[in-house]
């Protein structure tokens, strides 16, 4: 039994969606189907996803709300005629935008979440509908209907142990089960959606509760790149990544497969196969729990930006017990978690996503941290990258972290900071954004070009 998540680019038109109905027939294994909004269908177009946040806010200041909600019908009734169906599942789908806007809108978050959820949620109800259509016997299941009960706000939302059990009745179905990505819903019947690659974390969770074989994650590229092909020009494909490689690489920016995501099927020990929709018969990536080792100490290279730093300084504050949970106590209170704390004698840098960042928060950080503990230097410093070296092999490799810095020297870029994971599969440096391409190419090229022999 295997569940399969198709991505934004896999849906996004009618040629795409009968790409992904003849992937679902030619294996008899694939018994639930997740389903991302429809994406862009080229460059310079619009996700349905922001044609929905489009008309939330056109919702909520009471303004051009039908040409918004027009626009986003259009695209579907685009598909639903591409795909040889009749009109009533866009007057279904219509009914059903119209119902949302005009929802209680005292809490804007969840309003706006309700109205984007609804990409999902529509188009598995059109791909259902398409696939019995064509003979493959299909069923729409809403999350809220199957129990994929999440947690309250203020929280990130994240599955509940109970959805599990709940899901897991799914396994009993005779027919194909077409399931939208992106959100769920909380024990009060609040609809709550989850972070990036929500479509990825619906899969997973559904693979977990259905303890599946394997969970399939459909997008456009054939495999997994050891590094951005956007940067780095006809980079390696991976054939096989653990899920620890992963996670790190997805921390650090790696877009095809999101860290989160790989928590349900890695708590139970289910394969993952990126694969492409465009062109099924290839092998893509698996990422597994354990792999065999292969000549390379370095799987991946990633490298993500918005990062800031907090410096503080404080002479003899390794004498000074409870410093560190003092700094920290204090991010916590203003709801900001930190990626990485590295220290010296005297100062500790804690390295955070900039986003939770306000110039307000800022401001009152470093007054706390001036007037509570009494340190001599605080400042916040902006526009920071980091940059991931990832393999299983680092921890039997010697003079790994020196050759990656040897690299960075190369480019002439300055390491602001170095930190190795207690794992030692993993080595990342903090650098100037501005450095980011530059240093990204110059490590593969140190760890992935062809060795030359004279």
């Amino acid at each position: 039994m295997k569940v399969s998540k198709f991505g934004g680019t896999s849906v996004a038109n009618a040629e795409q969606i009968k790409k992904v109905a003849a992937i679902v027939k030619a294996d008899s294994s694939r018994k639930f189907v997740v389903v991302s909004a429809p994406g862009k269908r080229h460059d310079a177009d619009k996700k349905v996803t922001d044609l929905l946040i489009e008309l939330a806010n056109a919702a909520i200041h009471n303004e051009n709300v039908e040409e918004k909600l027009q626009n986003v019908v259009y695209r579907y009734r685009e598909i639903a005629e591409g795909l040889g169906l009749d009109q009533t599942i866009c007057d279904v789908i219509e009914k059903d935008l119209r119902t949302r806007t005009i929802e209680n809108k005292s809490n804007v978050e969840l309003f706006v979440d309700n109205i984007k959820a609804s990409g999902e949620d529509n188009n598995a109800k059109l791909i259902s509908t398409y696939f019995t259509s064509i003979g493959i016997p299909a069923q729409y299941v809403n999350p809220k209907t199957a129990g994929l009960v999440v947690n309250d706000l203020p929280e990130r939302a994240q599955a509940l142990p109970e959805a599990y059990d709940n899901l897991s009745t799914l396994r009993n179905s005779s027919e194909i089960i077409v399931f939208p990505g992106f959100f769920g819903y909380t024990k009060e019947g609040v609809l709550r959606t989850f972070e990036r690659g929500g479509s990825d974390i619906t899969g997973s969770i559904v693979a977990a509760a259905v303890q599946a074989e394997l969970y399939e994650n459909f997008t456009d590229v054939d495999s997994v790149f050891c590094a951005n092909p956007r940067v780095v020009n006809s980079p390696a494909e991976i054939e096989e990544i653990t899920y620890r490689e992963m996670r790190e690489l997805s921390y650090a920016g790696f877009s095809v497969f999101h860290d989160e995501a790989l928590m349900p099927v890695y708590k139970s020990g289910i394969p993952v196969c990126i694969k492409n929709t465009n062109n099924p018969s290839a092998p893509g990536t698996k990422i597994v729990a354990e792999r065999k080792a292969n000549r390379r100490p370095v799987t991946g290279i990633s490298a993500d930006n918005g990062f800031s730093i907090l410096y503080v300084s404080k002479y003899l504050m390794n004498r000074e017990i409870g410093f560190g949970r003092k700094l920290l106590q204090i991010l916590e209170e203003e709801n900001i978690s930190y990626e990485h704390t590295p220290s010296g004698l005297d100062d500790i840098s804690v390295i955070m996503r900039s986003h939770q960042l306000t110039l307000e928060k800022e401001v009152r950080i470093i007054n706390r941290v001036l007037n509570e503990l009494h340190a001599e230097d605080v400042h916040f410093r902006h526009e920071f990258s980091m940059i991931v070296v990832v393999g299983e092999g680092m921890n039997n490799s010697t003079g790994l972290a020196a050759r990656a810095a040897t690299a960075i020297s190369r480019t002439g870029a300055n390491i602001e900071m170095i930190n190795q994971g207690s794992s030692e599969v993993s080595l990342a440096f903090g650098v100037h954004k501005s450095n980011e391409n530059k240093i990204l190419r110059e490590l593969y090229s140190e760890f992935f070009a062809p060795v030359t022999v004279q």
